[in-house]
């Protein structure tokens, strides 16, 4: 059977910025390099994820949203969006505040914000093992 006449077309590939992102893991065989990047989604968007665990370390590190943002070469104001994205997302506040004065504001990292890095290092842990044995059975 021949079709004649008939154009092919692709479906288009809109790249959204979490495909320009560097991958949260890689793993190679020396031909191949298997990517993977996991994060969890809340009703309003990205909730936890590689780099939003680190600002939540770092800031149970520095007590400071200001301090943890410069460490990572971070906007203050990105690094506050991002604890306010992620505290809209929690059942319960993972960072509670406090407003400067005599002794300096600060920011502190909650039980329920340890029991979620906790959990995320886990999970990424397990991505991790599966992407190295998905990568075992690669061999083509």
């Amino acid at each position: 059977m021949e079709c004649t006449g008939m154009k092919i077309t692709k479906p288009k590939f809109r790249v959204s910025e979490k495909d320009r992102s560097p991958p949260d893991i890689s793993v190679g065989n020396g031909n191949y390099e298997l990517k993977g990047r996991i994060w969890l989604e809340g009703s309003s968007g990205t909730f936890l994820g590689y780099g939003r665990v680190v600002l939540l370390e770092r800031i149970k590190k520095y007590g400071s949203i200001s301090k943890a943002a410069r460490s990572m070469g971070m906007s203050y104001r990105h690094a506050w969006e991002l604890v306010d994205s992620i505290n809209r997302n929690a059942k319960s506040p993972l960072v509670i505040t406090s407003i400067g004065g005599k002794g300096g504001g600060g920011a502190q990292v909650t039980r329920e914000g340890e029991r979620a890095i906790e959990f995320f290092w886990r999970l990424y842990s397990k991505f991790e093992t599966f992407l190295k044995e998905e990568m075992k059975s690669l061999d083509f």
